[in-house]
């Protein structure tokens, strides 16, 4: 976890903070093992993409989030078959199949939810955008940022990905980006501490 430091001014700060312009492209780091570009809904009436260079989820998150939910559909099962068959509780199936069914499609829209997701870098805040039925678009201004927050568990760091959460004044405005490699995750983390206190001391 990490905290903004409360700013100070130097004389050179201005000098050693990074512009998110700079990686408003394409970005070796951002964009190393990613998705090639964001899935949209057909309709007309989806949320526009706007200018600018969109960075996405690593392609490893897709199996990180494939393995879990069939680790639970497995055990759903398993102890479905037992209660049935041992115990002969066959109305167990009712909610067992219920959950089986969510999971099961959870399974299939997963590659296209992963494709959905991407973030921008603009020069005054964080835009991150997700949902393919349920479409939200979030902007983050850089000065109201006051935490940065990476966490992974024991199966991201296997396949070497991280969760960047960015905490704000209002709890509400504050996102959460899954999925990228843990070089990214870093880089991102060091950008926005950087650029939150540059428009914190009004630079």
């Amino acid at each position: 976890m990490t905290n903004i430091p409360e700013p100070t001014e130097t004389p050179d700060s201005r000098s050693a903070i990074t512009d998110p312009s700079e990686i408003a492209g394409r970005d070796e780091v951002l964009d190393a093992r990613t998705f090639d570009r964001i899935r949209q809904p057909r309709g007309k009436s989806r949320l526009p993409l706007g200018e600018g260079t969109w960075h996405q989820l690593a392609r490893a998150y897709v199996w990180v989030q494939l393995i879990s939910t069939a680790s639970v559909l497995v055990i759903v099962l398993a102890v479905a078959l037992v209660l049935s068959l041992v115990l002969h509780q066959w109305w167990v199936w009712i909610p067992a199949g219920i959950v089986l069914v969510i999971l099961v499609w959870t399974l299939a829209i997963t590659p296209r939810q992963a494709r959905a997701y991407g973030y921008q870098l603009r020069a005054d805040d964080l835009v991150l955008r997700r949902g393919i039925l349920w479409q939200r678009m979030v902007a983050v201004p850089y000065g109201r940022m006051q935490l940065v927050d990476i966490t992974h568990g024991p199966l991201d760091r296997g396949f070497g990905i991280a969760q960047l959460k960015l905490v704000t004044a209002a709890a509400s405005t504050g996102v959460t980006i899954p999925g990228l490699t843990q070089e990214a995750a870093e880089r991102l983390r060091d950008t926005l501490i950087d650029v939150a206190e540059s428009r914190r001391t009004g630079l």
